[in-house]
């Protein structure tokens, strides 16, 4: 007995010897580089926020306060009574000049927001004081623009029909988020890259997607709830990441196109997900491939991975349903929000198997036009269906394709009778305008109110001066385009062209009723999910070779962000890479994908890595979730292991 509990002691001890010799070659190694986040910068700079000791007359103002937002400040000072403080910021005209009542206080934090780039901006603040009227102009000197900052090529507008409101702007093709004002000025725009939708949530918040990519081309990690000053309120994460548009439902609830990458299919865009917004819990989710056929429909763009590609998400309350736009199926869908069931397809029946022909609709007159490849699909008040027409090939049939040069987008307006399911088309704007007004990918249209209309063709595409039937990222020496159009009552009241291409337009003011700043701590919901060990293996110790210059002509680095580890390099398309994470004998092996699919439809191509000789720029992301302690980081580069002397902390406690 006593011999067996000596065997015990030793093994303990010998394990101890061991990761003791594990532990003190991990205090060698020396800790991966770490990446601040956005909302970790901006908990440093609000320190800098403060009040107290300021007076009017020489208030406390930061220009740009969280290093995002050049063309917006913040002011600071403090009364000797609670006064509500109005301020205006002067424009070149009464359609740009803005002003806004903040709620009465002793201590002022005011969001100045729609300055002039390059610019001594004239702000002036008053309020009553004692029975006294108390006014201060203050001028803010601003930097000049961005050298690549897109400026309009020429704008339009009917003064007497406009109200004081900004053209909002994402990009596809470079620049920033960006917004206009109805001279064509930019009053405001972000620094940091986002991408997709931008709109205002009911709490007066713009949300955007993040800046980083959870997957190639274009997926995005989540969303961004901020103000104009830059200030992040919330970071919403999601394990399918985010891509095209969000629609936010009465009680908070974000409905969000998204991805199930792990499906056996390998699919991407034809996943629609619920998230709460105080959880960040996804709580319902819709698989498109549970509703449709994916070798239905199929435009020219169709592909096995990318079938639907599904570009808009629409709640309707009064049919509690949902309403999604399938661009390569050439297809608008109608889903009930509860059982997923589907409710109506608006598009050309051609090529579609038998079993869906009932949930077609028949027009009414001979001069309807269907929709095709098109976008921002939506349910207006009065119950019509109204989206952007991209107007790609007009036909299904590849022998009876419109060329690009003949062919017109356009915002179209369509009444449906769902009881005898037919169709009517009650509006368009855009065919008028023939192949000038062509985009054959991304735009928009918006819903203002009935009879106000916004008509983007955000995506017209120019290669040797004739139309392109092919997104931007597609075409060298291509010249781009960018064309809104408002509309009352068929006049147009606005247009703003831009020698770019955006995604999306959204009217809207600069300040919001309740519009406040605050202090309040950001916070972080929902996660990336875990990301999937390609295999593990046992090991005492790992046999690999210092870093050398084989291994740095792959230009790899590995960074550390809050929530996962990003790899990155320069590989060949036949190369077997994998990223190994060691701890305590075990080696967790991360295979690292070279091949790059042809994404045919890019509808931002500003995230795209070129292909050199040298090889294809790719990312590996290694989330936190499911991961605990010190690991040790490997390379392995065609059966070659490097140890990068470099460790890793996930979830420190």
């Amino acid at each position: 007995m006593k011999k067996k509990i000596l065997i015990i002691i030793l093994v303990l001890v010998l394990i101890g010897l061991v990761l003791l010799f594990l532990n003190s070659r991990l205090q060698n190694n020396k800790e991966v580089t770490l990446v601040s986040s956005l909302i970790e910068k901006q908990t440093k700079l609000e320190q800098e926020f403060d009040s107290e000791g300021y007076k009017i007359d020489d208030p406390k103002v930061i220009l740009n306060p969280y290093g995002n937002s050049p063309l917006t400040a913040l002011i600071m000072f403090e009364t000797d009574n609670e006064v509500e403080v109005e301020v205006t910021i002067l424009g070149k005209d009464d359609l740009t000049t803005y002003n806004h009542k903040f709620k009465a206080s002793k201590e002022h934090y005011l969001p100045i927001y729609g300055l002039y780039a390059d610019y001594e901006n004239k702000v002036v603040i008053s309020y009553l004081e004692n029975n006294k009227e108390v006014e201060k102009t203050i001028t803010i000197k601003t930097e000049k623009l961005p050298d690549d900052m897109i400026l309009p090529t020429s704008v339009y507008k009917d003064s007497e029909k406009l109200t004081n409101d900004l053209y909002f702007y994402t990009p596809s093709s470079g620049s920033y988020t960006v917004a206009y004002d109805t001279n064509g000025d930019v009053r405001w725009y972000l620094t940091n890259y986002t991408s997709w939708k931008i709109d205002r949530l009911s709490n007066g918040h713009l949300l955007i997607s993040t800046e980083r990519l959870v997957n190639n081309p274009y997926y995005m990690s989540g969303l961004y709830e901020i103000d104009l000053l830059g200030k992040i309120y919330v970071e919403y994460s999601l394990k399918g990441g985010y891509h095209h548009d969000y629609y936010e439902m009465e009680n908070g609830n974000l409905l969000v196109a998204s991805d199930d990458f792990n499906n056996e299919e390998g699919t991407v865009e034809d996943y629609i997900v619920e998230l709460d917004r105080s959880s960040g819990k996804i709580v319902k989710t819709w698989d498109l491939k549970d509703i449709l056929n994916m070798e239905d429909g199929k435009s020219e763009n169709w592909t096995s991975y990318d079938w639907f590609h599904n570009n808009s998400v629409w709640y309707d309350k009064n049919t509690n349903s949902i309403t999604l736009s399938g661009r390569h199926q050439d297809a608008v869908i109608n889903i009930d929000y509860d059982t997923a069931k589907l409710n109506w397809i608006v598009g050309d029946p051609t090529n579609w198997s038998e079993e869906y022909q009932k949930y077609f609709f028949t027009p009414t007159t001979d001069d309807f036009e269907w929709q095709w490849s098109q976008h921002a699909a939506m349910i207006t008040p009065e119950g019509y269906l109204f989206l952007l027409d991209n107007g790609n090939n007009k036909s299904k049939n590849k022998e009876e394709y419109v060329d690009a040069s003949n062919s017109y987008t356009r915002g179209v307006m369509y009444k449906l009778d769902t009881k005898n399911m037919t169709i009517e088309q009650i509006w368009q704007y855009g065919k008028e305008r023939g192949s000038e007004f062509y985009s054959p990918y991304i735009s928009d249209v918006d819903y203002i109110d009935k009879n106000h209309y916004i008509v983007h063709s955000g995506g017209i595409v120019y290669v040797d001066g004739k139309n392109s039937n092919q997104p931007a990222g597609f075409s060298n020496n291509a010249n781009l385009v960018s064309d809104t159009v408002e509309l009352i009552d068929n006049k147009v009241v606005f247009e703003l062209k831009l020698p770019t291409n955006n995604y999306r337009v959204e009217k809207m003011s600069l300040y919001t009723e309740n519009d406040e700043f605050s202090k309040v701590s950001p916070k972080r919901v929902g996660d990336l999910g875990k990301t999937k060990t390609d295999r593990s293996k046992l090991t005492f110790n790992i046999s690999s070779k210092q870093i050398d210059e084989e291994y740095n002509k792959h230009e790899i680095t590995i960074n550390k962000e809050v929530d996962r580890l990003v790899f990155k390099g320069r590989f060949k398309k036949e190369q077997k890479v994998s990223l190994i994470l060691y701890k305590n004998f075990v080696s967790n092996y991360y295979d690292v994908d070279i091949s790059k699919k042809p994404y045919t439809a890019l509808c931002v191509d500003i995230l795209t890595d070129e292909e050199t000789e040298n090889g294809i720029v790719v990312t590996k992301y290694i989330n936190d979730l499911g991961l605990n302690g010190k690991y040790s980081i490997y390379v392995e580069i065609d059966d070659t292991i490097y140890n990068t002397n470099e460790v890793v902390m996930f979830n420190e406690k």
